[in-house]
């Protein structure tokens, strides 16, 4: 049923009907996990290490699977159905998948760029840190983050450029984002990247911060040994790839875990 509602609905769109829009995802929210597909995932995520939903009871199952069936319903929201037509691309080309990630309640969150993009130095890594989770630094949230530069051949020498001044950061108990992976992202002249969701499976506590008080700012050797265990990642990304980089990740309990690379553009 959900099958043959989602051609109709296809139809109308490709007629210009762009209401149809809302209706897809509200369709594709409407499917059923086979048996199969929830089998493979759990075993898939335990033997990764994660959490399953399911051991918590089926109210959790019910929450990922919501969360999973928004990832791929967000293929259809405006935004991104009408710049695949700005470039002339068959939207049905898209092809979107569901990333499966666990969510570390980071005590920093990372940006770096292996090459600085304000000077194009590429023996300088250029990186940004906030407190939290990394929507306040990727997303459309006030104040400036910490900003450093570290040469390549010097990884234990970052140079701090500005301070941060954001007043919020993000926080979560242990728990797991479904984030979208579609082929768009990797489209050449269609910039993909961030028209898609990724869904946590748990809201994020915003909470007041202050940085004056954080080790990060008033403690020289936490500092040091923080950015340039982020300054070394990167230099390391870097090298396993051969090409400047684009990397976000976080920092828990002194630990660098890497969430995403992709090509510096």
């Amino acid at each position: 049923e959900v099958d043959q509602k989602l051609q109709i609905l296809k139809k109308k769109l490709g007629e210009g009907d762009f209401g149809a829009l809302e209706e897809i995802r509200q369709t594709v929210l409407q499917l059923r996990a086979p048996s199969q597909l929830v089998q493979e995932l759990k075993t898939k995520m335990l033997t990764s290490g994660m959490p399953w939903p399911g051991d918590e009871g089926e109210q959790r199952w019910e929450q990922a699977w919501t969360a999973i069936k928004k990832v791929w319903a967000s293929k259809w929201n405006e935004r991104a159905y009408f710049s695949t037509r700005k470039v002339k691309l068959d939207h049905d080309y898209l092809c979107m998948a569901v990333l499966v990630q666990e969510v570390i309640n980071a005590d920093y969150a990372f940006v770096i760029h292996t090459t600085n993009p304000s000077s194009g130095d590429t023996s300088e890594i250029y990186a940004e840190v906030v407190k939290g989770l990394g929507e306040t630094l990727v997303g459309a949230y006030p104040g400036r983050a910490l900003s450093f530069v570290c040469k390549k051949n010097n990884l234990n020498s970052p140079q701090v450029l500005g301070y941060p001044s954001k007043p919020i950061g993000l926080f979560i108990r242990r728990s797991i984002i479904f984030r979208s992976d579609s082929n768009g992202e990797d489209l050449e002249g269609y910039a993909g990247a961030g028209l898609y969701d990724s869904v946590p499976m748990d809201k994020e506590e915003k909470v007041v911060v202050d940085y004056s008080s954080d080790p990060l700012i008033n403690d020289g050797k936490f500092q040091q040994a923080i950015l340039s265990s982020i300054a070394g990642a990167g230099n390391a990304i870097e090298e396993l790839y051969g090409s400047p980089q684009d990397i976000e990740g976080v920092i828990r309990d002194g630990k660098v875990y890497v969430v995403q690379t992709r090509p510096q553009m």
